[in-house]
């Protein structure tokens, strides 16, 4: 017996489905399948149901990418759930339906809360997107990615997040700023090019400028240059971006 709030109920000749108490954000249940296979082996599947929905409201193919793939790989591998075409699901035992039920039902919410991770949280998810976003506005070409200026002393310890070939003979250097501790280092990092007298423009670009605290902003409002509130502010950003880019 699972749980009183589980249900099993016949859905055509050879196919149950299992009334849970999970649901997604948005109030609509998971469903998940019960259909038996050669050997009386069970196969408990979500028939492709948990990725048809969330892609409504999301690009599913980036739960393939970067930092969500390598979780989204990692969650499967760990509950012992396979994915085909889109379809999650385990095979199991009579007697272990009961625990794959559970770990299948684990393996769609923490597939689903992948939709929470967005640039406020998670760091390297916020400069993949600021990387790809930089790739649509200008030719991926003129980007060069941790770009370290080697005429500087010790330039190893100041790294820059983007160069971009800029539309005169001065590079454009951007930077991402997904928390506190980004803003302080950038800080220091733009501090160190103007004390070094480079010749260079930048752009800082904000998971959430509202979130840093002011100090902090300010300090690198008067190192920095033209600031980019939140990679959401695709206008400001294409046209701050283009303005300066080769």
């Amino acid at each position: 017996m699972m749980c009183a709030d589980v249900r099993v109920v016949e859905r055509g000749k050879d196919r149950l489905v299992i009334s849970t108490p999970f649901f997604f954000p948005d109030g609509d249940p998971y469903l998940v399948y019960v259909v038996e296979r050669p050997g009386g082996v069970l196969r408990l599947t979500d028939a492709g149901h948990t990725l048809m929905h969330l892609s409504y409201e999301n690009d599913i193919d980036k739960f393939r990418e970067g930092t969500r793939g390598r979780l989204f790989d990692q969650i499967l591998s760990e509950q012992d759930v396979r994915e085909q075409d889109g379809e999650f699901y385990i095979d199991a035992s009579p007697a272990g339906l009961a625990g794959a039920f559970f770990r299948l039902a684990q393996t769609l919410t923490q597939i689903s809360d992948l939709t929470f991770l967005n640039r406020a949280r998670v760091e390297s998810t916020f400069y993949e997107d600021l990387f790809e976003l930089l790739g649509r506005t200008v030719p991926p070409e003129i980007i060069t990615r941790d770009y370290i200026f080697s005429e500087m002393p010790n330039a190893e310890d100041y790294p820059i997040d983007f160069r971009v070939e800029g539309k005169a003979a001065d590079p454009l250097f951007v930077f991402g700023i997904p928390n506190r501790d980004k803003a302080r280092l950038a800080t220091i990092v733009l501090e160190r090019l103007l004390r070094a007298k480079v010749q260079f423009e930048s752009v800082l670009i904000f998971a959430d400028q509202s979130s840093m605290p002011r100090k902090d902003l300010a300090r690198l409002s008067n190192a920095g240059g033209e600031m980019i509130a939140s990679l959401d502010a695709q206008d400001d950003f294409r046209r701050k971006i283009t303005r300066r880019a080769a």
